[in-house]
């Protein structure tokens, strides 16, 4: 809370709470220390994030990686089980002309 001159206490909003707590003044104990702003941190290590997503989909799309797994452990997989289904051969069923 604030103190006004005439020493009345009044309540902070949301946004002023909000806005200090990302601005924030550090402890007397890391003075001796640069530290940047907690707003611009959290920025940072947001965007270090989505870079590092984004790079890791363009080497998937560049390399084609998602076609290879489907091609080369995916489509093995599913002829292998599909081939030892058991199917009815039209061919041995009976003929009749009415």
């Amino acid at each position: 809370m604030r103190k006004i001159a005439s020493g009345k206490a009044r309540k902070a909003g949301l946004p002023v709470k909000l806005l200090g707590f990302f601005f924030r003044k550090h402890s007397a104990k890391n003075q001796g220390k640069k530290r940047g702003c907690l707003l611009f941190k959290v920025l940072g290590k947001l965007l270090g994030i989505f870079a590092a997503i984004y790079a890791v989909l363009f080497a998937v799309f560049f390399f084609d990686l998602d076609g290879k797994l489907l091609f080369y452990v995916v489509e093995p997989f599913l002829v292998k089980h599909y081939d030892k289904m058991e199917r009815k051969n039209p061919l041995d069923m009976p003929y009749e002309i009415k």
